[in-house]
C-alpha cells in the first residue's frame, strides 16, 4: 500500500514539476494559437469578400492557400519558443525532403496548380455550365485539388483540375444546357408540318411550368423507319430539373395525339392483314 501511494506521489510531483518548468511555453503556446486563430479567421473572411467584390472569381482554393499559409507561420513562430526547435531547422528540412515528397505528390502538386491556373487564367469560374471529359454541370467550386460540377441529378462530380487543364473543355450556354430531348415517331399517312404543329402545341401548354421562359417547346425530324417519321421534342428546361421528370411529363403531353404512332407492330401488321385478304379474294 505504501509503495503504490509513494509511486503515484512521486508521479504527481514529476507531473507537477514539469509543468513548473514549462508553463511559460504551454501559456505562450495557447495565447499564439488563440491569436493566430483569430487572425486566421478575420484574414480569411476579408479574403472572401474582396473576391466577392472583384474581378477574380471567389473559389476556396484562394481562401485555403492563404489559410495554409497562416498556420505555416503561426508554426514557425512557436517552434523556438515552444519546442526549442530553430525555424530555420525546419525549412532546411523541408526544403531537402520537398524533393522527394514533389515526386510521390507530383498530381497533387498538378492539381494544385492547375487550379490556380484555372483561376487565374479564369478559364473555370463557379456558376460555369460546362462539360468536360464526359461530365456536364455547373461548377460549385475550384478547391486546392479538385473542380466540383454539379449535374442536373444532383449528383457531385470531383474533377481533378489537372484534368481540365488537359482535357477539351467546353463552356456551355443557358439553352444548351438546359437542352432535353423526347423521342416520338410520326405517322407517315399525315401531314408532317401538321403533325409538328400538333406536337408543339400539345407539349409547350403543358411544360409551361418547367421551360426556360421564352422558349417554347420544338419538334425536329431526324429520319424515317418503317413505322413513320421519327423525330424529336426539343425542351430547354429550368435549372434543377432532373431529365428524367422533364421526359416523364413531355411524354404524357404527347400520349394520345392520333398523328403518333403508339404501337409500331400494330402499324405494320394492319397493311399486310389488308393485303393478305386482297389476294385472297382475288
Amino acid at each position: 500500500m505504501d509503495t503504490t501511494t509513494n509511486a503515484v506521489a512521486e508521479n504527481t510531483n514529476i507531473a507537477l514539476t514539469w509543468l513548473s518548468n514549462n508553463l511559460g511555453r504551454i501559456i505562450f503556446f495557447i495565447v499564439a494559437l488563440a491569436i493566430i486563430w483569430a487572425i486566421e479567421r478575420i484574414i480569411c473572411k476579408a479574403l472572401r469578400t474582396a473576391l466577392d467584390k472583384s474581378n477574380i472569381p471567389s473559389a476556396s482554393i484562394f481562401v485555403n492557400c492563404a489559410r495554409i499559409l497562416i498556420w505555416f507561420v503561426w508554426l514557425l513562430i512557436v517552434l523556438k519558443p515552444v519546442f526549442g526547435v530553430e525555424p530555420t531547422t525546419l525549412v532546411t528540412a523541408l526544403g531537402v525532403s520537398g524533393i522527394a515528397l514533389s515526386f510521390g505528390l507530383k498530381d497533387t502538386i498538378s492539381n494544385i496548380i492547375g487550379g490556380f491556373g484555372l483561376m487565374a487564367g479564369k478559364v473555370v469560374q463557379p456558376g460555369d455550365q460546362i462539360t468536360v471529359s464526359g461530365y456536364s454541370g455547373i461548377v460549385k467550386d475550384v478547391t486546392w485539388r479538385n473542380t466540383i460540377v454539379i449535374s442536373r441529378d444532383g449528383n457531385e462530380f470531383w474533377i481533378p483540375n489537372s484534368v481540365l487543364n488537359t482535357a477539351g473543355l467546353t463552356k456551355m450556354t443557358e439553352a444548351n444546357e438546359a437542352f432535353i430531348t423526347v423521342p416520338f415517331t410520326a405517322r407517315g399517312d399525315r401531314d408532317l408540318e401538321a403533325t409538328a404543329r400538333t406536337i408543339e402545341q400539345a407539349t409547350t401548354a403543358a411544360t409551361a411550368d418547367i421551360r426556360l421562359e421564352g422558349r417554347p417547346c420544338q419538334v425536329r425530324y431526324t429520319g424515317f423507319s418503317p413505322y413513320g417519321a421519327e423525330g424529336n421534342v426539343v425542351i430547354f428546361a429550368k435549372p434543377g430539373l432532373i431529365p428524367s421528370v422533364v421526359r416523364n411529363q413531355v411524354a404524357r403531353a404527347m400520349n394520345g395525339l392520333d398523328c403518333l404512332v403508339l404501337d409500331g407492330a400494330a402499324s405494320v401488321e394492319a397493311p399486310k392483314t389488308a393485303g393478305a385478304a386482297s389476294i385472297t379474294e382475288r
